[in-house]
């Protein structure tokens, strides 16, 4: 589960709150709340300390996971239907419910 992720590109760091740590990439399980509900998820992908075990969790799987837990998912979206107003018909063509042809 703690497994390094097979990531293009550096895969570690030096850790921003011990110095003498190394951030590497992980899978890890994250926790959050939502409401009153604790959910957690596993195989979250994370940097984490090999010293002093701080997680920073990939800021595009927390947007994701951000979306997918909104209230509003999934639930369409609203449209107000546009009417033309009178005033943006052109003014040499006539009303089409017009009778003088």
């Amino acid at each position: 589960m703690n497994e390094p992720l097979s990531i293009t590109g550096s895969n570690s760091m030096q850790c921003n709150e011990c110095p003498a740590g190394v951030m590497h990439m992980r899978r890890v399980t994250y926790f959050t709340w939502l409401g009153e509900e604790l959910v957690t998820v596993p195989n979250f992908p994370a940097r984490v300390c090999d010293m002093c075990g701080k997680r920073e969790y990939d800021q595009r799987a927390v947007s994701v996971l951000s979306m997918i837990l909104n209230p509003e998912a999934g639930k369409p979206t609203r449209r107000i239907k546009r009417v033309p107003q009178p005033d943006s018909y052109p003014l040499n063509v006539p009303h089409p419910r017009s009778t003088n042809r």
